[in-house]
């Protein structure tokens, strides 16, 4: 499904759609494979939703890749992680610039390994004008912690001098957080059957539309993305307004 499927509706796709990629472990368990398997496969599902996205008219993605919470997990699947984030950097970067590929990276970088945190700059630097699809990569990113910095910020800039507390709004937060200038997500997907939010992108989510499904992260291909799609246009979008019809 190189192209739009029939059944969506181009002017009512989602223009930013986030996705917390869970179940690699559990679909490598179930192969009897080591959990660093599915991490690999699940590497290569994300590389094809990121076309996918581009294909179909959808213009910007964030994915949850790691976050601040993951540290607590065995000393080597996290180091697994770091090597495999940085070697796709340094294999695929040319590819998705030259497609158009707009790479941003969210959350605090500067725990991670000094030479992936190398990569990520010259990755954003080299990617920063193309304007094909956006995709941002949550990376020690904790949605508490996003918060309490910008808060940070402000408070801040209220002891200089520079900023009155009651200029303070939902506009000078949001200027605070990772992702400043990025639209809030339409759809949220989450995969594996767990249907918790986990830390992700609380401020943004505030009226997106929550899928979730059984397939585990190395299960979703084209074809699960566009079952997810399908039910996104079949939601009412109110934001907190009556519906048309009800006030009809």
């Amino acid at each position: 499904m190189k192209t739009l499927p029939v059944d969506i509706d181009r002017d009512r796709l989602p223009q930013h759609v986030a996705f917390i990629m869970d179940g690699n472990g559990r679909w490598a368990k179930q192969r009897g494979l080591p959990r660093i398997a599915g991490h690999r496969q699940g590497a290569r599902i994300l590389k094809d939703l990121v076309r996918c996205c581009k294909d179909w008219g959808i213009p910007t993605l964030t994915v949850y890749a790691f976050s601040t919470e993951n540290w607590q997990r065995p000393l080597k699947e996290v180091e697994f992680l770091m090597r495999l984030f940085e070697r796709l950097l340094r294999k695929e970067l040319a590819e998705m610039h030259q497609e158009g590929v707009r790479l941003q990276f969210l959350g605090d970088l500067s725990e991670l390994p000094s030479t992936l945190q190398t990569e990520m700059t010259q990755a954003c630097d080299i990617t920063a004008q193309n304007q094909g699809v956006t995709f941002n990569v949550a990376v020690n990113y904790g949605s508490r912690l996003e918060i309490t910095r910008a808060c940070q910020a402000l408070a801040q800039q209220v002891k200089q001098g520079i900023l009155n507390p009651e200029d303070i709004d939902e506009s000078t937060i949001s200027q605070q957080l990772y992702a400043p200038n990025g639209p809030d997500p339409d759809l949220l997907i989450r995969t594996s059957g767990e249907q918790r939010l986990s830390n992700y992108l609380l401020w943004q989510l505030a009226y997106t539309e929550l899928y979730f499904t059984d397939r585990f992260w190395p299960d979703f291909d084209r074809s699960a993305f566009h079952e997810a799609l399908l039910a996104y246009q079949q939601r009412d979008r109110r934001f907190g307004k009556v519906a048309t019809a009800l006030s009809a």
